[in-house]
């Protein structure tokens, strides 16, 4: 926590605004769009609320098919199937583990020949490192596609100095209590639209017509933040920028720390990316398992994950169409988060690495 939270939080409770109105609301808003040069931004109860949102704004519904980064969090993809729409999964490039242009393209033409026009592409931020968008926008602009911005792990992120979730027609962001600021449990939704920012606004507080009465003439949904939780939001957007500071010299160490072990591999930033570093990841040398270093770091009281689970690996999404070379199962063997607390001190890092060392070093003999 920043410090200010409390303030907002206790004036919320002093003046009875314990509800999804008031004032820390739209103050939470101004300042998401203070941050990120945003037009409009809606708050809501989650980034997965977001993305569902932002879909059904965009007219997707049951039998369409929606583009997706198949390297991401599952959150990414459950709102295509909460509309009735299939997810087809687009393989990710190596440079920053997202969406791959070529793979986009081989997509997106495979659908067409199948007479099967993509209604939307969820793309996505993963891990905070901005995807290719000049490629990427291109191409969908060019076949007509709108675009979903994923930047849920991305807030502060930037692609030639502009701030990732502005580049699509709509973008979200996660502030879920593991992020890089956080509203408790919480989202966003942004867009330069005005009207998708009105129709935002009237189905995530359940579509209720303008009558003296409760008339629904639409199906709408209970998705806006609390009045409370946005308190803490502004809090923590005061410290967005140091927060950021702090995860990147996280990441930094690491890499100064290991990066001469052989095997081991680090994601560096393009040209003209500025990641903001949400977790710090590294690739493994090829003969460790994830599992087996998460589980040694582990008994030393050392929280480290595998890389996500590619989409297309899912039980869930077996029947789901996918397009690429495979390259995320590589990264899903390989891969490993490592802890990335903004308030993680010298010791704790220190320790991290001592301990990690013992496990990476005599598998590089």
């Amino acid at each position: 926590m920043g410090g200010h939270e409390t303030n907002y939080v206790q004036k919320a409770l002093e003046d009875n605004w314990v509800s999804t109105t008031g004032p820390n609301i739209a103050g939470f808003e101004h300042d998401i769009c203070q941050h990120t040069n945003a037009r409009h931004a809606v708050a809501l109860s989650s980034g997965t609320a977001a993305i569902h949102l932002a879909l059904r704004l965009l007219g997707v519904k049951q039998g369409d098919e929606v583009l997706c980064s198949n390297f991401t969090f599952v959150a990414s993809a459950n709102p295509i199937l909460y509309l009735g729409a299939t997810p087809v999964f687009v393989e990710s490039e190596k440079e920053t583990w997202n969406m791959c242009p070529e793979a986009l393209h081989e997509a997106i033409a495979a659908r067409l020949k199948q007479g099967k026009r993509p209604a939307a592409l969820v793309l996505v931020h993963l891990y905070g490192m901005p995807a290719k968008l000049k490629e990427l926008m291109a191409m969908a602009e060019e076949y007509g596609i709108p675009v979903v911005e994923d930047a849920a792990d991305a807030l502060g992120s930037r692609y030639g100095g502009h701030q990732v979730g502005t580049f699509g027609r709509i973008g979200i962001f996660s502030f879920n209590g593991n992020k890089i600021i956080t509203t408790s449990g919480g989202g966003a939704l942004i867009t330069a639209d005005a009207q998708l920012d009105e129709q935002a606004r009237h189905l995530s507080s359940q579509a209720k017509d303008a009558a003296p009465y409760y008339q629904h003439s639409q199906m709408g949904y209970n998705y806006r933040l609390s009045n409370v939780s946005a308190g803490i939001g502004r809090g923590q957007i005061e410290v967005l920028e140091k927060r950021i500071k702090q995860r990147r010299e996280v990441y930094n160490y690491y890499k100064e720390q290991l990066q001469h072990i052989e095997g081991i591999e680090f994601l560096p930033e393009p040209k003209g990316f500025f990641a903001n570093r949400w977790l710090s990841t590294l690739l493994l040398p090829r003969q460790l398992d994830p599992v087996a270093v998460c589980k040694a770091l582990e008994e030393e009281n050392i929280e480290a994950r595998p890389l996500w689970k590619p989409m297309h690996l899912q039980p869930l999404f077996a029947q789901a169409p996918y397009y690429g070379n495979n390259l995320s199962s590589e990264l899903f063997a390989r891969g490993l988060c490592l802890p990335s607390s903004s308030n993680l001190s010298d010791e704790e890092l220190d320790k991290v690495v001592k301990h990690l060392k013992k496990v990476l070093e005599p598998a590089a003999i």
